[in-house]
């Protein structure tokens, strides 16, 4: 199996990429439909705007936004069939979520590809079980 990587959006593609899936809610400044090369947005599945505001990639509110964030990933009604999606896509190569911040560790993405590895895992379990 393929695994889960985070990218900022800003590096330049490479063919380790696989699959990439944008994980912001607002279309990254600066950068061509084209060059973003994006397979899938998940903007349904990115921070809440309000959510997003709140946190504002301050350090500080990392821990309690990564609650919050996974707690919306929770509720979301479009989260079985994105974990679908990424299921499928990882049976044929990588997945990398992409991001716009220049915080490389504390974005959504990085909670999101956590999120994600939980979910699958749990999937794998239940299906083997």
């Amino acid at each position: 199996m393929y695994q889960i990587q985070i990218k900022r959006i800003y590096t330049e593609k490479s063919d380790t990429d696989g699959f990439r899936i944008l994980t912001d809610r607002l279309w990254p400044r600066g950068i061509a439909k084209e060059k973003a090369a994006i397979d899938f947005w998940a903007k349904e599945l990115s921070p809440s705007t309000y959510l997003r505001k709140w946190f504002d990639h301050k350090e500080e509110l990392f821990t309690r936004f990564r609650e919050l964030y996974r707690e919306e990933l929770e509720k979301n009604p479009e989260k079985d069939s994105f974990i679908r999606l990424v299921k499928e896509e990882l049976k044929k190569e990588a997945v990398t979520l992409l991001f716009a911040s220049k915080e490389e560790k504390l974005n959504q993405a990085t909670v999101l590809a956590e999120w994600l590895k939980e979910q699958l895992s749990e999937n794998t379990k239940e299906h083997s079980a």
